[in-house]
C-alpha cells in the first residue's frame, strides 16, 4: 500500500495531468482538489510557524528594501531548510520533498507542458532541468508588480494553501501589456498601471495555478491589505542549460 505522500503525489499527478494546458496568454493551468481533502487538512496542520521562514532579502536571493524581499518569507525543502522544525513537522516535510523533488513529479510536469517547451528547447529530450520548493508565506502590503521571471526558470507551480476560500482575491494575476509588442526576458517588477489584469487565480483552498515562462508570462500580485497572509508551497522547475 502507498503512504500517504505517495497517495498525495498520484492524486495530484491525476488532477494536473488530466486539467488542460490554456495557452492564452501564456500556457497555464489552473487546478481544484489538487491534494486529496485529509492529506490537505493534514497539511494545513503540519504547516511551521511563521518565526521559521526567513525573509527573501535575509537569504540573498533578492535586495533588501525590495517589498517583496521583505515581506515574503520562505522556507526551502531542503535538508538544511527542515532541520529547524519539531516533530512531527520536519518528518512530514521531508516526505513531501521526498516525492515532490524525486525526479518522477518534475518529469510529470515537463511532459505536460511539452509541446511548449519544445519551442525553447528543440533538444527537449537532452535539455537538463533542476527544481526547488519552498513553503511561501506573503505578509501584510505585500504585492508583486507584473513581472517575468528569471531567464532560467521553466515552469513554475503555485500550490495555494488557505484554511477556506474567503480570500480567493489574493490569488496570482496575469496580466497583459498596455504595449502590446512589450516583452521581458525576467528579471524586473514593472508598475501595475502599465498592463492591464487579464485574470486573478483564485487563491483558493487546495488549487493550484502552473504556467510555462516565456517572454510575454507576466503575473505578480495586486497589493495584499491588512493582515491577511498567503500561504503557498511554491514548485519550480529550472534549467540548468549555461
Amino acid at each position: 500500500m502507498p503512504n500517504t505522500s505517495s497517495s498525495a503525489e498520484l492524486h495530484a499527478l491525476y488532477r494536473i495531468s488530466n486539467e488542460p494546458v490554456r495557452e492564452f496568454p501564456y500556457p497555464h493551468v489552473y487546478v481544484r482538489d489538487v491534494f486529496p481533502a485529509d492529506f490537505y487538512r493534514r497539511l494545513r496542520e503540519q504547516l511551521p510557524p511563521a518565526e521559521k521562514l526567513a525573509t527573501l532579502s535575509s537569504m540573498g536571493r533578492m535586495k533588501a528594501g525590495d517589498m517583496a524581499a521583505d515581506q515574503r518569507t520562505v522556507l526551502p525543502l531542503t535538508a538544511q531548510g527542515l532541520a529547524g522544525l519539531d516533530e512531527p513537522r520536519r518528518a512530514f516535510w521531508q516526505e513531501v520533498a521526498g516525492w515532490l523533488l524525486g525526479g518522477s513529479f518534475g518529469q510529470v510536469m515537463t511532459t505536460k507542458f511539452s509541446p511548449w517547451l519544445r519551442r525553447r528547447f528543440p533538444d527537449l529530450a537532452n535539455a537538463r532541468f533542476a527544481d526547488e520548493a519552498l513553503l511561501v508565506q506573503d505578509r501584510r502590503n505585500y504585492s508583486l508588480g507584473p513581472h517575468t521571471d528569471h531567464p532560467s526558470k521553466v515552469l513554475s507551480f503555485l500550490f495555494y494553501l488557505p484554511a477556506d476560500d474567503s480570500q480567493s482575491h489574493l490569488g496570482t494575476s496575469m496580466y497583459l501589456p498596455r504595449d502590446p509588442g512589450f516583452v521581458c526576458a525576467g528579471g524586473p517588477h514593472y508598475d501595475f498601471d502599465k498592463f492591464h489584469r487579464l485574470y486573478t487565480m483564485p487563491y483558493q483552498a487546495n488549487a493550484m495555478f502552473g504556467f510555462m515562462k516565456t517572454p510575454n508570462a507576466f503575473h505578480g500580485v495586486e497589493p495584499v491589505e491588512g493582515e491577511a497572509v498567503r500561504e503557498l508551497l511554491l514548485y519550480d522547475i529550472r534549467s540548468q542549460r549555461t
